[in-house]
């Protein structure tokens, strides 16, 4: 469990789409209170979805040839698979947009973050949220044994990492206010020029390794 959750929130963490809209956030004016909002409203998100599932399993893990726990690793390897196809779809396009010789042009969902309210940046976290990484973690979650010390830790650890990226930033933005927006705002502007071929690897590599792991747990 503790090796799939802490890739699953390396996955998170690194996806582009919600971090380049993060920068924007808290490049935007009162971008500090935004970005706070913005990092609460995602933890929330994580912490909401991990309670559930440890209220469903009541914090024990279901043996492992019950029902219950293959019906589990058949939902982790719908989502590792279809991590692997989106993957292998969004690598398609980009060859594809090479060989007319333009990249694709990513939608954009912040465009308005200069006049957003505070509150609307805690919206933007939840429909940011990368679902598909989250449910794959919630699968992860439901061996999770309460009754060990360390099993909080590595929630706490899988919400942490996680958030990390997001947190770096904000910090960032508060320790040194004038150099961090034309910066970031540098930053962002690398990260759309290579978005396509981040969402393909972390897609590919996370997929291939839940499909992996969920078979071998399936047939073992």
């Amino acid at each position: 469990m503790v090796l799939d959750l802490l890739l699953i929130a390396l996955a998170i963490t690194l996806d582009p789409l919600p971090l380049m809209a993060f920068v924007l956030v808290v490049a935007s004016k009162r971008g500090v209170w935004k970005g706070l909002v913005f990092i609460l409203s995602w933890l929330a998100c994580l912490v909401v979805v991990i309670a559930l599932v440890l209220t469903l399993t009541g914090g024990q893990p279901p043996s492992p040839r019950a029902p219950a726990s293959t019906a589990v690793l058949a939902v982790k390897l719908a989502i590792g698979v279809s991590f692997v196809v989106y993957g292998e779809y969004r690598r398609r396009q980009l060859v594809a947009a090479r060989a007319r010789g333009r990249g694709p042009e990513p939608p954009s969902l912040t465009s308005e973050a200069d006049r957003s309210s505070v509150w609307a940046s805690a919206g933007l976290a939840v429909l940011l949220q990368p679902w598909g990484m989250v449910a794959a973690g919630a699968t992860t979650v439901v061996s999770a044994d309460l009754s060990h010390s360390t099993t909080w830790l590595v929630l706490f650890a899988f919400c942490l990492l996680s958030s990390a990226t997001l947190v770096a930033v904000e910090l960032y933005v508060v320790l040194a206010p004038t150099q961090a927006k034309a910066r970031l705002l540098r930053l962002r502007a690398w990260m759309k020029a290579h978005q396509q071929q981040a969402i393909v690897i972390i897609c590919l590599v996370l997929g291939f390794w839940l499909t992996g792991k969920s078979i071998y747990q399936l047939t073992a």
